[in-house]
């Protein structure tokens, strides 16, 4: 497939992959629109983060398509220019950006070696500096280590990383997961500005509904493997039609919870 004719920045085909005789992906299918953002959800052991690495190219499915713009990544593109091609279109924000930073560069180093890498033979300052303005951050925090930074801060670096090879598709996959609620909410705004701005689509793997309802647009519901509901986030969240569904929504601790009965649920299941 040669061009994007049906205006999806992202398009996941039929995508399947066993691990020792249990199918973590089966039969996965969705598309995502440029400047849109798709949540995927589901319970630990759901397939989502393994849909998401295929995705990136973490992972290689058993079979399925992942098109990017109408182009096939799996297409027979060789090499470290290819390989380099494929990860300026797709980039991914992990739960913990400390493990991905490394520890003994400091953010502007760190951002100016991904330029390097993908953009070599420029003087990247101004770029960095551009990056750091887009995430929140400044000249003190360019020349800080990843250990002298707050965990918010390093998400933002983290993103930041993401967005200087300017690709088609941000994935964060738990992005915030392991943030203070306030910090939750800082960042989460930052990625709403940040699509705004750039019209990126953003592929949001997490298991929390109050981040789908905050920053999605449409959201896929996965359970062992499959997809069970989809549809606009208002719409599955206001109207859920499959039971594992109202489970999900049913989780969320409020007054009157009771784990007791929503296990009793989730066994019924």
């Amino acid at each position: 497939m040669s061009g994007n004719t049906d205006g999806h920045v992202l398009e996941v085909v039929d995508l399947r992959r066993t691990y020792g005789g249990v199918q973590a992906v089966d039969d996965v299918s969705f598309a995502l629109d440029a400047g849109r953002s798709l949540g995927i959800v589901g319970e630990s052991g759901s397939g989502k983060t393994t849909t998401a690495r295929i995705v990136v190219g973490l992972e290689r499915a058993d079979s399925g398509r992942v098109l990017i713009n109408g182009r096939d990544r799996g297409g027979h593109r060789r090499g470290a220019a290819a390989r380099l091609a494929r990860a300026r279109e797709v980039q991914m924000v992990f739960q913990d950006p400390f493990l991905s930073l490394d520890p003994r560069t400091t953010v502007g180093g760190a951002l100016r070696e991904t330029l390097r890498l993908h953009f070599p033979g420029t003087d990247h300052a101004r770029r960095i500096a551009e990056l750091l303005e887009q995430v929140g951050l400044g000249a003190r925090e360019a020349d800080a280590l990843p250990r002298q930074l707050s965990g918010g801060q390093r998400q933002r670096v983290a993103i930041a990383r993401a967005l200087a090879v300017e690709p088609a598709v941000l994935v964060l996959d738990e992005a915030v997961a392991a943030l203070d609620v306030s910090v939750q909410a800082q960042i989460l705004n930052l990625l709403f500005d940040i699509r705004a701005e750039t019209g990126i689509g953003y592929l949001f793997i997490t298991h929390d509904l109050g981040v789908v309802r905050c920053v999605t647009d449409e959201v896929i519901v996965m359970r062992r493997g499959r997809i069970v509901e989809a549809g606009p986030t208002a719409q599955v969240l206001a109207d859920p039609q499959h039971p594992y569904t109202r489970l999900l929504l049913e989780s969320v601790p409020r007054p009157g919870w009771d784990p007791r009965r929503i296990a009793a649920a989730r066994r019924a299941l």
